[in-house]
């Protein structure tokens, strides 16, 4: 009997398949004592597995480039933690054997993360994955994980951890649905970037059976458990029209009567690159530059380091625009050598701009290393701050750019709702406004990105958030200056053509997201976009917005 659930759709496309479970998580430990004399060797055994762990995540990375590569590059430092690892030896000690120490430390870091009010659980699924790769390989059990399987499979997990995530076999797993995460948690950004189907924060996704037929829309966030002939036949259908209206919109993105809408690519380094160049990118809209600062979170990356990559981008937009955000180092992204390790709230302390101004040598390197290789490209270079909250914020960034000789268009970023609200006021400083969705409704909202339980406020059809998109792009227009997204609410085709109709100058997303978009674009009109940027935020909810714009924009 067909029957139909409903999750979070974070990346577009249809999948049907059989029901395949991620491995089971490994098991606790059993909390036995040993004797004193065993504890030193017990310690080299921890040691070696941390080691082994953090190996295979940095393998694995390599493996996948990209964003996955800083996220798993993140991961295997938190594995190797000294203050974590410290604590592992501590209860080793005192009696533990290898592996109930590692179980007992996590747990523990695992508790101070939720005692600081959740604002880090978006680690959490990380934090689990690396703890249960360690005492996995301490107990010589196989790893948890994606399953084995010859046939392509639809992919159940109650989160995918970035390390899972990252190296999907895209022909062997159709599509994915996961119990927990957000629209913008590490699964479901990576699940864009392979261009794989995925629903996320879908309630009892673990009770589907194994073997079960599941029809997956990625879009709607719509799963059918045992479809009949005719829903399949449906999604096929629909599926096959998609494929040819992507291929037939090519060029710059603009509406149906030629409002010009560039669309950009979000990049994580020089691996992202030709995918996105092969999706038809206008430029980058972000160029997120912390993979080189998370080589060694202990010492900056130098100036020499810095130019070499950043040039590889640059390079491959010859007249392109490429928007480059500076380092974003604090909250999920901590570096030893910048951000203090006893911060109480670290999402509400000293990150992103707040930190480059606390160590200005750091700054001044990375926008000397820009000005150096951008010289001689004929690139319009723009380079942008992260979480800037006022005009004092955006001075003192545009003052350190013109101190470094940058010959550039300097701005801020859109991801503290004071920033939107005194968004003429930044413009005063700086030359545009790039908005990030993504940490613009999780301030807004008080609601953590990566936590499931509160995915309804990161849904960035939100009226709320619809209207500091308005407030951003009309100040914007007001001074003559530009304003684009690119947070992932650019991404989600519909949505997009909402941004344009209020205002929003360029829109910046995944590679695979391009086409999607630029062909959605080309349906309708300017006056069709502002009509359904009015409906959506005329309404109460995210998805009352959600069926507001779509009835305009379907001519209902």
């Amino acid at each position: 009997m067909e029957t139909t659930l409903r999750g979070v759709g974070v990346s577009h496309g249809v999948a049907i398949g059989e029901v395949r479970h991620m491995g089971t998580a490994v098991l606790e430990p059993p909390a036995k004592q040993i004797p004193a004399e065993e504890a030193e060797r017990e310690q080299g055994r921890a040691r070696q597995a941390v080691e082994a762990v953090a190996a295979d995540l940095i393998a694995r990375g390599n493996l996948a480039g990209g964003e996955a590569q800083a996220v798993l590059e993140a991961q295997a430092m938190m594995a190797q933690d000294p203050e974590l690892m410290a604590d592992v030896d501590r209860r080793i000690a005192v009696g533990s054997t290898a592996e109930r120490g590692v179980y007992d430390a996590f747990a523990a870091y695992r508790a101070l993360l939720a005692g600081a009010g959740e604002y880090l659980a978006g680690r959490v699924a990380d934090l689990d994955d690396v703890r249960n790769r360690i005492v996995a390989r301490l107990l010589g059990v196989p790893m948890p994980g994606v399953p084995d399987s010859d046939e392509p499979y639809v992919l159940i997990a109650r989160d995918l951890a970035p390390a899972d995530t990252a190296l999907l076999d895209p022909s062997l797993v159709l599509g994915f649905v996961t119990e927990e995460g957000g629209p913008t948690s590490h699964s479901a950004i990576l699940a864009r970037a392979l261009g794989v189907p995925a629903v996320v924060a879908l309630p009892g996704a673990h009770e589907l059976v194994e073997g079960t037929v599941v029809a997956v829309d990625g879009s709607t966030g719509e799963i059918f458990v045992n479809p009949s002939d005719e829903k399949r036949a449906e999604m096929e259908r629909a599926a096959e029209e998609r494929k040819a209206a992507l291929a037939a919109a090519t060029g710059p993105g603009a509406t149906s009567d030629g409002h010009k809408v560039p669309l950009l690519a979000n990049v994580g380094g020089p691996a992202d690159v030709p995918a996105a160049v092969e999706a038809g990118a206008e430029g980058v809209g972000l160029f997120r530059t912390e993979f080189l600062f998370l080589d060694d979170s202990k010492n900056a990356p130098s100036e020499e380091k810095q130019v070499e990559a950043y040039r590889q981008v640059l390079e491959a937009f010859p007249e392109g625009r490429v928007v480059v955000r500076v380092l974003d180092a604090g909250a999920d992204k901590p570096l030893d050598f910048l951000t203090p390790s006893d911060e109480p709230n670290p999402a509400l302390g000293v990150r992103g701009l707040r930190t480059l101004l606390d160590h200005p040598e750091v700054l001044r390197t990375q926008l000397t290393a820009l000005a150096k290789a951008a010289e001689g490209l004929p690139v319009y270079l723009e380079v942008m701050a992260p979480m800037v909250a006022d005009r004092t914020d955006a001075k003192a960034f545009a003052d350190a750019c013109r101190e470094a000789g940058l010959q550039a268009k300097f701005g801020a970023m859109v991801e503290i709702p004071s920033a939107a609200l005194r968004a003429r006021s930044i413009l005063q400083e700086v030359e545009f406004l790039s908005l990030g969705t993504n940490d613009l409704a999780q301030y807004t909202f008080a609601a953590d990105r990566q936590v499931g339980a509160v995915s309804r406020l990161q849904d960035p059809w939100q009226p709320a958030l619809l209207d500091l998109v308005a407030i951003s792009a009309e100040a914007a227009k007001a001074e003559g200056k530009s304003c684009g997204v690119c947070g992932e609410a650019a991404s989600d085709p519909l949505l997009a053509c909402v941004l344009t109709g209020l205002g929003v100058t360029s829109l910046s997303m995944g590679a695979a997201s391009l086409p999607y978009v630029r062909a959605t674009l080309s349906k309708h009109t300017l006056a069709q976009c502002e009509r359904a940027a009015s409906a959506a935020r005329a309404a109460d909810t995210a998805e009352e917005a959600r069926l507001a714009a779509q009835a305009v924009l379907s001519g209902e």
